[in-house]
């Protein structure tokens, strides 16, 4: 069942789409990420299902095992003390009932939210048919109803990551999607890898819901351009953790060549201070 902390995170989360201003969501991989993010003021911190994986020794694409998944989350849920929201990718599950099972165990950890996609089929560059997602969604929609549970999902879209040489074949399938998906219950779409401006601003006033945008990638656009697109959330992914993971390569390649550890020095968090962040 669903606590009555938990409701309140899952309700402050919705509310958090609408304004006034986007929602800009974080995300963690780990327990001090976690932390590190709600301390810098995050309003609600994500996860990153690549990073989460990484961080347990395993590639992106639902290689972690669901029991790691479920473990990780828990830790992050255990310091963290806004709404959380969790990527389980296309749900951790072969079936929608083991998806539902993963979905479950989350909801008793006390998560405002879940992503979840519909992704390329396993062992294909071809993206999954709608209808599966469409399933999983009603089914989730249907699993909260009987726990008396509030639940964010988020239904992630992955038309501009397989191959298409067809752009407005493109856009209009990922508008199909996102209408399926609104219509077996979705609360917002995302849809990583829209990036032209003028597309999402099309696509915001084409979908009823909230609009979730990636951008955790160089160059990204500030955030009060994809406010004035109709953003309503955006996320950065994995992006941090790539960030991050660049600068401990370069300590590593400094403290190993030249034998210096300026970089490492720089903007250094005193361990009094990290310690501090789980004094709850």
């Amino acid at each position: 069942m669903q606590s009555s902390a938990a409701q309140k995170h899952a309700n402050a989360f919705h509310q958090l789409h609408h304004g006034p201003a986007p929602l800009t969501l974080l995300n963690a991989w780990d327990a001090v990420s976690a932390r590190i993010l709600e301390r810098a003021g995050a309003p609600a911190i994500g996860t990153t299902s690549a990073g989460m994986a990484w961080a347990a020794g395993y590639a992106d694409g639902e290689q972690m095992p669901a029991a790691e998944l479920l473990a990780a989350s828990a830790r992050i849920l255990r310091v963290a003390s806004v709404p959380v929201s969790v990527d389980i990718e296309r749900g951790f599950g072969r079936s929608t009932e083991e998806v539902c099972d993963v979905v479950r165990a989350l909801v008793g950890m006390g998560v405002a939210g879940i992503n979840i996609e519909d992704g390329v089929l396993p062992g294909t560059r071809r993206l999954a048919p709608p209808g599966i997602l469409c399933e999983r969604i009603g089914a989730l929609r249907k699993m909260l109803a009987q726990m008396d549970a509030r639940l964010f999902i988020n239904a992630r879209s992955d038309t501009y990551f397989v191959a298409n040489d067809d752009p407005v074949a493109r856009y209009a399938d990922t508008v199909r999607r996102a209408q399926m998906y609104a219509a077996a219950g979705a609360d917002g779409i995302f849809v990583p890898g829209l990036a032209r401006i003028e597309e999402i601003a099309r696509f915001t006033q084409t979908i009823p819901l909230p609009v979730n945008i990636y951008a955790g990638y160089a160059g990204a656009p500030a955030i009060d351009v994809f406010m004035q697109a109709g953003v309503r959330r955006i996320s950065v992914g994995c992006g941090p953790l790539q960030s991050a993971l660049g600068l401990l390569h370069r300590i590593a390649a400094e403290a190993l060549g030249p034998g210096s550890f300026g970089a490492m020095g720089e903007g250094m968090l005193a361990g009094g201070e990290i310690n501090a962040l789980f004094s709850l």
